[in-house]
């Protein structure tokens, strides 16, 4: 039987929440990340004073990496063991003699003789030691070696060993790359991604995730381009792609287990100037479904929403760009209807979260079966709710159309700017309007901003001027400024990683048309004439949306109008 990876310390029989640590570290492992992991998850911030105490080891606070150390360890060294090189405050940046001045490493557990001969290994300064939150101390690590830089390591050349010594350096180079496309994966998971772009660029790999709707560079080592067409060959391996293939994009996809999680990895392939680029968009099949108040949506929004869901048949219609949580909308709507008198049927592709009970189909062109020919077969099985994933022909859109006029309730999306654009939409298609009028019970349209981080969110002072001029931008009654000296504002921490965001909120503007806008419709009245009507008749627009979202703290006035796309009213 392997040994512990770490013995457990006498100290942690005197901790009264210790049972679940004492049982990892007595476990065997064979994996240091998993124990590091694990030692995350416990919240190391409540578990370093007792550290501290017990150990004699200060605790580093506002920790900053020493540039000029940085480079004296090994990546892979530093994200094994999960310790940095950093500067105290108050010591100096340039040292007369830096060798021998004590190498101060913040560590997130107590080093262990392991750690200590591999760091002899590598410098002969004097260590001191010091403990940090290992949550703060791994997102450092990856800031100043970047992701995967443990497995991917400049490889010594042949010449270098004694004679007669033998080294695979193909076999060394692909496991490190299998290795650094698990870390950036796993990464991405981590910090919420829901896609991954390895971009070829000129004299570099750039990879970026998209996290919260924005692409965030990340930081990768420095000799990434050496590997970038094995990285690219791996991810097309795991996709099933051909490989030779390099002239034509191609598409795959990637069933991918990182810890707990099931992800559904959908992989496409182009090829540019340089070489293929590579995007990923990340589908976490377990992840935790949103209900209507996650959303964002207020309690008049629900209600007017619940109402319609109580409807025995009709379109409900949820509009927006890629990306703006229509999916997400639909599967709550869903959620708040199910229950054991009703047969749901959903025609997906792809089918983003499971709806217990419900029967979940995931559309496949290549085989013939798409929205249209799958919505054709749900109708003989006796449906009483359906879910059609998007309406993206003029077969699918009729065919779901007359599925509501014979007793169904319909949900589906469409991809226009606001919610009365779906129906002109609709008519553009080739539906006939008053199929359209009949049809159609409520349209959402929505949009994702981000969320203020609870942890630091501040408040800023801003001019009345300044603040009628943005309400103008956004259409709306500059009166609104009245009596308002400061708006929310970023600031960002360590919870937030210097964003000052974390997480997204909904925007949403409902339509339920009645009997006058009925009349447009049938008219073949413009968009613009459809929106008029509707604000007249009550439709808050997502401009209101978002600034009501602004006053209650959840977002700010730059997020709203990043977001919205204004439409001249």
């Amino acid at each position: 039987m392997a040994a512990p990876l770490v013995a457990t310390p006498d100290f942690l029989r005197d901790w009264p929440d210790a049972d679940q640590l004492r049982q990892l570290l007595e476990a065997p492992r064979g994996d240091r990340q998993e124990l590091l992991g694990v030692f995350r998850q416990l919240g190391s911030g409540a578990i370093l004073p007792f550290l501290a105490s017990a150990t004699g080891l200060p605790i580093a606070t506002a920790l900053t990496a020493d540039a000029a150390a940085v480079a004296a360890l090994p990546a892979r060294l530093v994200h094994d063991y999960q310790i940095l090189p950093i500067r105290l405050a108050g010591s100096s940046a340039t040292d007369a003699e830096p060798e021998k001045a004590p190498l101060n490493l913040a560590t997130a557990w107590p080093p262990d003789n392991e750690m200590r001969d591999w760091l002899a290994t590598f410098t002969s300064r004097r260590i001191a030691w010091h403990l940090a939150p290992a949550d703060r101390l791994r997102q450092l690590v990856i800031e100043n070696y970047g992701v995967g830089a443990g497995s991917i390591e400049d490889s010594e050349e042949p010449d270098t060993f004694a004679s007669g010594q033998t080294l695979n350096i193909e076999a060394d180079t692909d496991a490190a790359v299998v290795r650094f496309v698990r870390d950036i994966i796993g990464q991405a998971v981590e910090d919420g991604a829901t896609d991954i772009h390895f971009e070829p660029q000129e004299g570099q790999l750039r990879i970026r995730y998209r996290v919260d709707g924005l692409l965030v560079p990340v930081s990768v080592p420095e000799n990434l381009l050496r590997y970038q067409d094995a990285i690219i060959s791996r991810l097309k391996i795991m996709a099933r792609l051909n490989i030779s293939e390099k002239r034509l994009p191609q598409d795959g996809r990637i069933n991918f287990r990182a810890g707990d999680n099931t992800l559904d990895i959908r992989v496409s392939t182009i090829p540019t100037i340089y070489a293929e680029s590579v995007s990923l968009r990340l589908l976490n099949q377990k992840k935790e479904a949103y209900t209507m108040e996650r959303l964002g949506m207020d309690a008049e929004e629900q209600a007017q929403i619940t109402k319609i869901l109580g409807y025995p048949h009709g379109i409900v219609l949820v509009t927006g760009p890629t990306g703006s949580g229509k999916s997400t909308s639909l599967n709550a709507f869903l959620r708040k209807i199910n229950s054991t008198d009703l047969r749901i049927v959903t025609v997906e592709d792809p089918i983003e979260y499971e709806v217990p009970g419900a029967n979940q189909m995931q559309v496949r062109p290549e085989i013939g079966l798409t929205f249209a020919s799958a919505l054709r077969h749900v109708l003989r099985q006796d449906p009483d709710v359906i879910m059609v994933g998007e309406i993206r022909d003029r077969e699918t859109a009729d065919i779901a159309i007359r599925a509501s006029l014979t007793g169904h309730l319909v949900f589906s999306t469409l991809h226009t700017n606001d919610a009365p654009g779906a129906i002109t939409r609709l008519v553009d298609m080739g539906i006939e309007p008053f199929l359209v009028a009949s049809a159609i019970e409520l349209v959402i349209a929505q949009r994702l901003v981000r969320r203020l981080c609870v942890d630091c969110a501040g408040r800023t002072p801003i001019s009345p001027v300044k603040l009628r001029d943005t309400l103008a931008i956004l259409g709306l009654d500059p009166a609104l400024a009245e009596g308002i000296a400061e708006v929310p504002h970023p600031v960002g921490c360590e919870r937030c990683r210097g964003t000052g965001y974390r997480g997204r909120i909904g925007l949403f503007e409902i339509f339920k048309p009645d009997d006058s806008v009925h009349d447009l419709i049938v008219q073949r009245e413009s968009t613009r004439t459809l929106a008029k009507a509707a604000r007249d008749q009550g439709m808050r627009p997502l401009e209101q949306s978002g600034w009501s979202k602004v006053m209650a703290g959840h977002t700010t006035l730059e997020e709203v109008l990043r977001v919205i796309t204004v439409v001249e009213k």
